[in-house]
């Protein structure tokens, strides 16, 4: 801020000292401040220092140059910036009856400056030149970052309204406020602007009070901006709608991705499980194999022990066989052999212990045998159980692949459902979007016909507020500061007036909006019964074109009669009585008509009894219409209320409900 103060004080070779103190003042407050000059009479030297200082780094959030005599020479001198670094900033440039040069250099501003977002211009005269004022609207046709605009009290006549209507037409702002109460704008004005509010659906104020429209123009522009903040409304509703919709799917599916990885985990652990178990169960097979490698080698030892000892078994009992032999012999050479007797002894002593060596070696083979089957039994037990553990081990892997696979497919099918349910939320939002859209264009149209109506009735009224609006103009000339905060006053009682009036006004216009849609009604009964007596009335004429051609020949009879006067008196005197059978039809002709237009009459008062019968059917109707759409909105409640209890009684629904 001292920097600023300092290039001010070096650009003027005279700087103001109020300007100065007001910099000074800013300088020690914190933040972006806001410089306020208003009644300062500023000088060209210093609006040119502004000028070219205010697109540098200006630390102003808001710029006020009320009252301070800028007119046409700040415009020339230099004074609006065609840029400023800040967003949101605010120009107030009220009382400085800027005109045309005012409104170019505005018009520029707007034109090259996107920063600025709000713009006060009350108490001018911008309106006074078309060209400059023209300017400006196209300045701000191209500015599509200005939220407020305040053009009060600016001379703005109906044709300066119709470049702004231009201005809106071609440019839709976003959330503009505009204030043009106390102008000249008048029923043309008022029309084009509200014709540009049929396709700019994104103004959000437009205040006309005090500019001689009818009043029908001013409920109009106000149901219309109604109509823009209703439709803002269910925008931001859808937007917020879709908003959570997104953002629920995308929390599900941050959900059933984590649902996944938790499950590609937890089969991940359950494969390292079973891997695991695979290494423990093949070390344990491995250890059983030797273990029974070993069984076999003992076994392999002890067949051949036995078979050895089956060996020497066979050899004791050949010896055995053999000594039995030896002992017959002894027996039946005892006689003779004494000797045998001792041999015999010891023979005999030799193969009880023969014997009880092979009982010995007979057992030790049942015991190898009782241990080599326990382990055959043991090693059978264990293939069964490798067996059984990889069994079990590839259930539960098929098992876990089969959960993974319906995992899948659950997972597909909650996205395919919540993708579904979020296309059939926005086409339903968009449809009633478009639904209350046409109906707003209907309500419009509708009160587009009641306006020409009623602009008779508010002229007189308009008139004398505009007298008034001047007394009270001239009065604020003369005493420009209390007649303004007076008028403030005024106003507000005025507007309160006008607001009791405005209620009054519109009850009694809802009253003759039936009245007259009752009217519309009978009028278009009437054009049918109309066009029905234009039929009757075409008849009637060819009666008389009958009736003329009847003449016309009866005419030429009598000039017939005429020529043979002479000749035939007798022919005469029967023409003449032909003549009057003529006017005896004549006279038949004339009363059918009179039965005619008597049968006329009573067909129309026929058709007004039927007229007041279908505009009691009508009221029926409107009644079942009402009736239809409260049940309507009902069940699009209750459907909606079914949605969203289906959403959250859905699987997905619990499982994030219960996250």
């Amino acid at each position: 801020m001292e920097e600023f103060r300092r290039a001010y004080a070096r650009l003027c070779v005279a700087p103001q000292e109020p300007v100065l103190r007001r910099l000074r003042e800013l300088g020690a407050a914190p933040g972006r401040g806001r410089l306020d000059l208003a009644a300062q009479s500023l000088s060209l030297e210093t609006c040119g220092a502004l000028g070219r200082l205010l697109p540098g780094a200006a630390p102003f959030a808001e710029v006020a140059l009320g009252d301070c005599g800028l007119c046409e020479e700040g415009g020339r001198g230099g004074f609006f910036p065609r840029r400023t670094p800040t967003d949101h900033l605010g120009f107030l440039f009220q009382g400085n009856n800027l005109r045309n040069v005012g409104a170019e250099a505005l018009g520029k501003l707007l034109r090259q400056n996107k920063s600025i977002r709000s713009l006060i211009l009350e108490w001018n005269s911008l309106g006074v030149w078309e060209e400059g004022f023209s300017f400006f609207c196209q300045g701000l046709g191209a500015n599509n970052f200005l939220q407020q605009l305040d053009l009060r009290n600016n001379q703005i006549n109906h044709q300066g309204a119709g470049d702004l209507a231009m201005a809106l037409k071609q440019n839709f702002f976003a959330h503009l406020h505009m204030y043009l109460r106390w102008n000249n704008i008048g029923l043309l004005g008022g029309r084009a602007l509200l014709n540009c509010l049929h396709s700019n659906k994104t103004l959000k104020r437009l205040e006309l009070a005090g500019n001689n429209v009818p009043s029908d123009i001013l409920k109009a522009v106000e149901q219309a901006m109604n109509h823009n903040q209703d439709r803002e409304t269910i925008l931001n509703e859808t937007q917020n709608r879709t908003y959570i919709l997104s953002k629920e799917v995308l929390s599900l599916k941050d959900e059933n991705t984590k649902q996944f990885l938790d499950l590609m985990d937890t089969i991940d652990k359950q494969r390292e499980e079973i891997a695991r178990s695979g290494r423990i169960s093949a070390a344990r097979v491995s250890q059983l194999q030797e273990a029974l490698d070993e069984q076999h080698s003992i076994m392999n030892s002890l067949k051949a022990k036995l078979q050895m000892t089956e060996a020497a078994l066979a050899l004791s009992e050949q010896k055995v066989h053999n000594l039995g032999e030896l002992l017959n012999a002894v027996k039946q050479e005892q006689a003779s052999m004494a000797e045998c007797a001792v041999r015999e002894g010891k023979l005999l002593h030799d193969l009880s212990a023969a014997s009880e060596k092979n009982l010995l070696l007979r057992n030790q083979v049942d015991e190898l045998e009782k241990k080599c089957k326990v382990q055959q039994d043991q090693l059978f037990q264990v293939k069964q159980d490798l067996t059984n553990r990889t069994a079990e081990l590839k259930l539960r892997a098929i098992r876990a692949e089969e959960h993974l696979e319906m995992e899948k497919k659950r997972f597909k099918q909650s996205l395919e459902d919540m993708e579904s349910l979020r296309v059939k939320e926005v086409g339903h939002m968009t449809q009633h979007i478009e639904t209350s859209e046409r109906s707003m264009q209907d309500r419009i149209q509708r009160l587009e016909a009641i306006r020409i109506a009623l602009e008779e009735e508010l002229s007189q009224v308009k008139a004398a507020a505009l007298a008034e609006r001047g007394r009270a103009e001239e009065e604020l000339m003369k005493v420009r500061n209390q007649a303004r905060l007076e008028e403030r006053q005024q106003l507000e009682h005025l507007e309160e007036k006008l607001r009791l009036m405005t209620e009054s006004r519109n009850e009694a216009q809802n009253c003759c909006i039936k009245q007259k849609q009752m009217i519309a009604e009978a009028q278009a009964k009437a054009n049918q019964l109309s066009l029905h007596a234009d039929g009757l009335r075409r008849r009637l004429e060819e009666l008389q074109q009958d009736l003329k051609s009847k003449e016309e020949e009866k005419v030429t009879e009598v000039n017939k009669v005429k020529v043979e006067l002479q000749e035939h008196i007798g022919h005469l005197q029967a023409e003449r009585t032909a003549q009057d059978g003529l006017r005896e039809k004549i006279a038949a002709l004339e009363r059918q008509l009179k039965a005619l237009s008597s049968s006329h009459r009573e067909a129309l008062l026929d058709k007004e009894s039927e007229i007041s019968v279908l505009l009691e059917k009508l009221r029926t109707k409107e009644a079942d219409i009402s009736r239809m759409k409260e049940e309507e909105a009902q069940r699009a409640s209750f459907l909606q209320n079914a949605i969203m209890a289906y959403v959250q009684g859905s699987p997905l629904g619990t499982h994030s409900s219960r996250k």
